[in-house]
């Protein structure tokens, strides 16, 4: 037996104790929130003062930075466009494994492209990326983590939708694409990894630059969003000075989320189809995304009526400051959304993510071909840990 039941068992009683308790008190923040959201809602260059004075006091400050409309601020699905190119990336990887005999990593892109209301079926396409030797290594000669290959796939997923979206463009068809997670580049800054997270993030600024020169409409799509970025603008808005030098201890609003800001399920402030207002970030990477290339954020109700489902969509500057695409991505992702029924996600994301998995079998094919290839050319192989040869006795199904 893995678990001592007992002991987990007498702390459930003493979470069921308290149930009703914290349900009370997160019911009277919860109504804090909501209230504060309608009172501060026209309020924004207040509410962007007290951000400033907020950020100078902790500059690591995350949250939501209002932009032009109110933060009640709700606008219906878009008719959907009778022409577009929607291309969809999701991308997975293999980690370098000391345990293994040998040392590789692998970075998997795969890519669904649809062209709307044609009939032409869907083309899918793979990248896979096989490291090996010095690309294993830091600049230092430390091996990767798996956030640097993290890293390098979050980059490689970007890259593809550009590489398709100038293979792909029609003239007069609006290209529109998507990725799974944050659009924002995630990744160590500091210390060996510096370097690193420089030279991705360098590369990632020259695809989205080229993505904005190309016109095309480009989004980061988070389902079930656990970032509360619109709360602590509020908790913000009420922030006293002397709260604002204790921001890290400051949260009045504890436990109340974005997700159930704007989706409530008895009254969701958005409705079905609905998009909140535009925010950009406020964030210490911000300064990292210049001009049109400034990431700002809203969210969308993607459920249906009774049902509401918020999910936070990312996007660049210059796709919020044209109407056009602004409107299109909303439609399309609405409608991809409804194509999986009750538990909403876009269509071709999930095929997308399907195409990019790397499954236990197909990692344990790419291990033998490596391993047949030193052994031919007389390479050595070093020994498999006790580990990893406990680990993959037979039963194993997952990688």
């Amino acid at each position: 037996m893995a678990i001592d039941f007992q002991q987990v068992y007498q702390k459930i009683q003493e979470i069921g104790s308290k149930v009703k308790e914290r349900q009370l008190s997160l019911h009277e923040r919860q109504k804090q929130a909501r209230s504060l959201l309608m009172a501060y809602a026209d309020n924004l260059e207040g509410l962007r003062y007290k951000v400033q004075k907020a950020s100078e006091a902790d500059p690591n400050l995350r949250c939501a930075l209002p932009m032009v409309e109110a933060l009640n601020f709700h606008r219906d699905q878009p008719v959907s466009p009778e022409k577009a190119t929607l291309i969809a990336a999701d991308g997975s990887q293999i980690n370098p494994d000391r345990h293994n005999s040998i040392q590789y990593g692998l970075i998997n892109v795969g890519a669904i492209i649809l062209r709307l209301n044609s009939a032409q079926t869907p083309v899918i396409r793979m990248d896979s990326q096989l490291l090996f030797d010095d690309e294993l290594l830091t600049q230092s000669g430390n091996p990767l983590s798996e956030g640097m290959v993290a890293l390098r796939r979050d980059t490689r997923e970007r890259e593809k939708l550009l590489d398709l979206a100038a293979e792909f463009e029609l003239e007069g068809t609006p290209v529109i694409t998507f990725t799974d997670g944050p659009l924002e580049l995630w990744g160590e800054k500091g210390g060996e990894s510096a370097a690193d997270f420089e030279k991705s993030m360098s590369l990632y600024i020259s695809v989205l630059s080229k993505l904005q020169d190309r016109e095309v409409t480009t989004a980061g799509y988070v389902d079930k969003p656990s970032a509360n970025l619109v709360v602590r603008l509020l908790e913000l808005a009420i922030a006293s000075d002397a709260d604002l030098q204790k921001l890290r201890e400051y949260h009045p609003l504890r436990g109340v989320t974005d997700r159930w800001l704007f989706g409530e399920r008895f009254d969701p402030l958005l409705k079905s189809g609905e998009r909140s207002a535009v925010f950009a970030f406020q964030s210490r990477s911000k300064d990292l995304y210049q001009n049109g290339l400034a990431l700002l954020f809203f969210y969308l109700n993607v459920g249906t009526a009774g049902r509401p489902w918020p999910v936070r969509v990312e996007i660049p500057k210059w796709v919020a400051d044209d109407p056009g695409k602004m409107n299109e991505l909303h439609a399309v992702l609405v409608s991809q959304c409804r194509m999986l029924g009750e538990k909403p996600y876009p269509y071709l994301l999930h095929r997308a993510h399907e195409t990019a998995v790397v499954s236990f079998q197909e990692k344990q094919q790419v291990d033998q071909m490596l391993e047949l290839e030193l052994r031919r050319k007389g390479g050595e192989l070093d020994d498999i840990s006790g580990k990893q040869t406990a680990k993959d006795r037979p039963g194993r199904t997952s990688y």
